[in-house]
């Protein structure tokens, strides 16, 4: 990228000028270049005067202008220049701009594509929902960022695994194990009783009467077994849904196995060695304090029952230790918020950089119509789940809104506008843009016109390098996206792009009399179509040809 090529040039002469005495000699900050608001502004602006101006007590001007008067030439780079308070502007060149299209042609699919990642293993786990229940709108959510953020790290040369942890012990399986029980009882007209804390949702009488219509009465005495089948139908439904969104794992791992292995109690002994343990009113608790944290925690309750967060730990010990992953990213709802800063601790303890384990917590999902806030399912009176929203609206109406906004933001999921066909819609707006371009294209097709040899010199209309500029913007955004875990950029991007596309399409008519300039335009079109389709792709939406 030109970007990382201005970012070095500046930092080799920022090293030179310091040993020329010309600006103060400090550590150099990390060099980052923004996108001024103001096209007058140039292409790109750099922040390092202004920074080192702060540390040193300097007018950042006179470093800037220092800077630039040692600055070789940069290729593509049209001008350099100042600006108070000692931005350093660069502005591209018109030819080299207009060069980037047939660039973006020959790399095809592979465009925005880098070894940034150099294929470092990373595990990416998400929704990891107990197998107790139907994933509602707020698992949605967390399965359309894990899935997304994968096939970005993918794209930036990083080795990704999928993975979706299934908590399938502890008590909320054993208070689901009870409840079905109780409704499986029910179908033979036996008394029974449901937990206080158990499941009560009408999807539990439906798997009972589907376990005693496909098995009969042979569990009448065997709770666990009515359990189990009835987690693994839940299970079935989970991935079902899944892959209706669009989502898919490498691995399913079960949390039972950390047991029935040994390896949890591994684990356990190793942490016990290791004096990160104490025993207290007949529990054992994670001595967190001693690793930073707040308050200590417990791993195995007086009842002799292993808390979740112990089971976590063996979990991780299997990630980091036995599977080798350099780096997990675990994508978690917003009931884990807490959860963060002690497995960080515990890590630690397992001698793994903290570092190495990256957290995002997925906020909650509203759902409404308009104004109107929508907070049970009309057909169930319950909750409502995943598979209803994606049979309103659609995986890639689901995939688009779940991404617009950061993780770390709650967000209103409106299904009025959700469903709308008009440019108010988003999801219509991209996905349009992507129809128009194939249109004009297969004009182009049936027209036997081919544009492999168009002159690309001819692109001199604002709107067409304006379309441009948003092309070249592509790799930034996946390096963004992969740098940071923040896929939000990746939607905003899609409607820049579509606002980039729909513009040039008002004002610059492709197929027309004048061949060369056709020629020239169906290659912009072509190289638009390759970044728009990549995008939406990489969002794991499709990229229709037909609207």
């Amino acid at each position: 990228m030109i970007k990382d090529k201005i970012a070095e040039m500046l930092k080799q002469t920022a090293i030179k000028a310091q040993e020329e005495g010309l600006i103060p000699f400090l550590a150099l900050p990390e060099i980052l270049l923004e996108h001024p608001q103001k096209p007058e502004h140039g292409d790109y602006a750099a922040t390092i005067a202004l920074k080192l101006g702060r540390a040193a007590k300097v007018r950042p001007l006179s470093i800037a202008e220092a800077l630039v008067k040692l600055l070789p030439a940069i290729e593509g780079i049209e001008k350099v220049w100042v600006v108070p308070p000692g931005f350093i502007n660069f502005e591209v060149r018109e030819d080299w701009l207009r060069q980037q299209v047939d660039e973006i042609l020959s790399q095809g699919n592979r465009y925005g594509d880098s070894d940034s990642g150099q294929g470092c293993r990373v595990q990416v786990e998400f929704v990891s929902v107990n197998p107790t229940g139907p994933l509602h709108v707020g698992h949605g959510r967390g399965a359309v960022l894990g899935s997304t953020l994968a096939n970005v790290l993918s794209a930036a040369g990083y080795s990704v695994e999928r993975e979706y942890y299934i908590n399938d012990t502890g008590n909320q399986m054993q208070n689901f194990y009870a409840s079905l029980y109780a409704r499986y009882r029910e179908v033979f007209g036996l008394p029974a009783q449901i937990p206080a804390d158990g499941y009560r949702g009408e999807y539990m009488i439906q798997i009972a009467r589907r376990i005693a219509a496909e098995r009969g009465d042979v569990f009448l005495e065997s709770k666990e077994d009515v359990g189990r089948i009835g987690a693994e139908i839940i299970i079935d439904s989970i991935k079902d849904d899944l892959d209706f969104l669009g989502v898919q794992f490498d691995v399913w791992f079960s949390e039972q196995t950390l047991y029935d292995s040994g390896k949890f109690e591994r684990v356990l002994a190793m942490i016990k060695h290791d004096n990160h343990v104490e025993e207290r009113d007949g529990a054992l608790w994670f001595v967190s304090t001693g690793l930073g944290e707040d308050k200590d925690n417990v791993l195995i309750r007086s009842t002799g029952a292993p808390t979740y967060f112990a089971s976590d730990i063996a979990y991780h010990y299997n990630k980091f230790l036995e599977r080798g992953f350099d780096k997990v990213i675990d994508v978690w709802g917003a009931d884990h918020q807490g959860h963060v800063s002690r497995m960080k601790a515990a890590v630690n303890a397992l001698g793994v950089s903290p570092e190495r384990l990256q957290i995002i917590i997925s906020q909650m999902v509203s759902l409404r119509r308009g104004e109107e806030h929508i907070r049970v399912s009309k057909r169930t009176g319950d909750i409502i789940t995943l598979r209803e929203v994606l049979d309103e609206v659609g995986p890639d109406v689901c995939r688009f809104f779940f991404l617009a906004r950061s993780a770390n933001s709650q967000m209103d999921f409106d299904l009025e506008l959700a469903k709308k066909e008009s440019m108010d819609n988003p999801v219509y707006y991209v996905q349009y843009g992507h129809a128009r371009i194939t249109g004009i294209l297969r004009l182009a097709g049936e027209r036997g016109i081919d544009y492999a040899k168009g002159d690309v010199s001819l692109l001199t209309e604002d709107a067409e390098l304006g379309l441009i500029r948003k092309l070249l913007l592509f790799p930034e955004t996946l390096d963004l996206v992969a740098n940071n875990l923040e896929p939000h950029h990746l939607p905003h991007y899609a409607q820049d792009l579509a606002t980039a596309f729909h513009i040039f399409y008002e004002k610059c008519r492709v197929i027309t009399e004048d061949e060369p300039l056709t020629l020239a335009r169906l290659k912009l079109v072509e190289a638009t179509r390759i970044v728009l389709a990549r995008t939406l792709r990489l969002m794991g939406m499709s990229a229709p040809e037909r609207m």
